[in-house]
């Protein structure tokens, strides 16, 4: 009988900054992210170094007495790596590397090393690697050596030219070759959307992790990969969808997170061309996330960038199994915090009265299911009969007091 292996976890430190921009509620909302991203890539954060300053030192990102009590903490706990929550410029990467013996990672890199572990198509991993060259080229020291023996060294060096050089041409050439394969892949991808005829397209967006998949599996009866992951989905997932009498086709997109690495965002441009040409979105939200409001925020500015901020939207805020209200006693004078909202009282809020349609739901148990297929319905007829003015194949689904006819 075989005996099961031990999975292996690196330790690792994160460091992070209050700053002028950051405050220090904001850094542990930021740091907790970057706990949840080390245990999704594979390591166990064993300690938190945060401190304040007005901005990160140039040199070693924080100040050298912070330093030194990282790098003692390291020796003495024999820690594997030190991961940063904001990206480190090369300069500060090289600097750390001198002053500390142990692996160094910033936010960025961590982020693409889970993208690297997720990719499963030939799609996903040549987006990925050509992120993940960008985010390399300006940083080649020490950590990257020897690369001309992928190529083949003799008779490629220039006269003169060292071995950092040539690596940064190799870097280059890569890069260029993978951006041409990328362009190959999206002329595919553009033939393949053209080819899915007429149909009204709808995109789950949403920040990683808040149950897209989930819910795409509930709608299309299929099954899409979903775990309790950071970026458990990365490969673009089309699916037909009939709701009664109503085809259309919905697609589960890679989740969005803040400080999304730009380099992400430019390689997995055809992923976010599923997005751009989509005719409705369904903006998915963990209602059960204390940061919830700056995950809507981080969305809308992603889809802003991309040119998708007026597309016409449903938000679902989904994961109400798992909202927990803290009733707040009537002699308690403490400041209310967001737990002391009861859902009821989320909905009279914004996000009830927002200028999109909105539904609360569990995608896990169905809770208010029959009520968000009724919306989307709506929303893709609306769409069809626009298209479609004199097609009459449509009827009713739905009766006066919402309840369908169909099943």
């Amino acid at each position: 009988m075989l005996e099961k292996k031990e999975i292996i976890y690196e330790n690792a430190i994160l460091v992070g900054l209050i700053t002028q921009n950051q405050d220090e509620e904001k850094l542990m909302e930021y740091m907790d992210e970057l706990e949840f991203l080390t245990e999704t890539a594979g390591a166990k954060a064993i300690k938190r170094f945060t401190q304040k300053l007005d901005q990160p030192n140039p040199r070693t990102f924080v100040g050298t007495g912070k330093l030194e009590e990282i790098i003692n903490f390291a020796q003495e706990n024999e820690i594997d790596t030190i991961i940063f929550d904001d990206e480190l410029t090369p300069s500060q990467l090289k600097n750390l590397e001198k002053e500390i013996d142990r692996k160094i990672i910033d936010r960025t890199n961590l982020i693409l090393d889970i993208f690297a572990q997720r990719a499963q198509t030939s799609y996903a991993r040549t987006q990925v690697e050509l992120a993940q060259y960008e985010y390399l080229l300006p940083r080649l020291t020490r950590m990257w050596t020897h690369l001309e023996r992928q190529k083949g060294g003799i008779g490629l060096r220039g006269p003169g030219e060292t071995e950092i050089e040539t690596d940064r041409r190799i870097i280059r050439d890569r890069i260029s070759l993978l951006k041409e394969k990328l362009k190959s892949i999206d002329k595919q991808m553009a033939t393949q959307r053209n080819n899915r005829g007429k149909l009204v397209r709808v995109a789950l967006v949403g920040y990683t992790n808040v149950g897209k998949s989930t819910l795409m599996n509930v709608l299309s009866k299929s099954d899409v990969f979903a775990e309790n992951k950071l970026f458990a989905t990365l490969d673009t997932t089309v699916r037909k969808v009939v709701i009664g009498n109503l085809p259309f086709l919905l697609t589960d997109t890679v989740g969005f997170i803040r400080k999304l690495p730009t380099q992400l965002v430019e390689s997995f441009k055809s992923t976010l061309d599923e997005v751009r040409e989509a005719d409705l979105l369904i903006h998915v939200v963990d209602i059960s996330h204390a940061s919830f409001e700056d995950h809507i925020q981080s969305v809308n500015t992603i889809l802003s960038d991309i040119g998708c901020a007026d597309k016409p939207t449903i938000l679902v805020f989904n994961k109400i199994d798992n909202f927990t209200y803290e009733k707040k006693d009537d002699d308690d004078l403490t400041p209310i915090k967001k737990g002391n909202y009861s859902l009821e009282d989320w909905e009279k809020t914004w996000m009830g009265k927002s200028k999109y349609p909105t539904v609360f739901i569990s995608a896990k148990t169905k809770e208010n299911y029959k009520v968000m297929k009724k919306l989307i319905y709506e929303k893709v007829k609306e769409i069809h009969v626009k298209r479609f003015p004199y097609n009459d194949f449509l009827f009713e689904y739905y009766d006066d007091e919402g309840k369908e006819i169909n099943m």
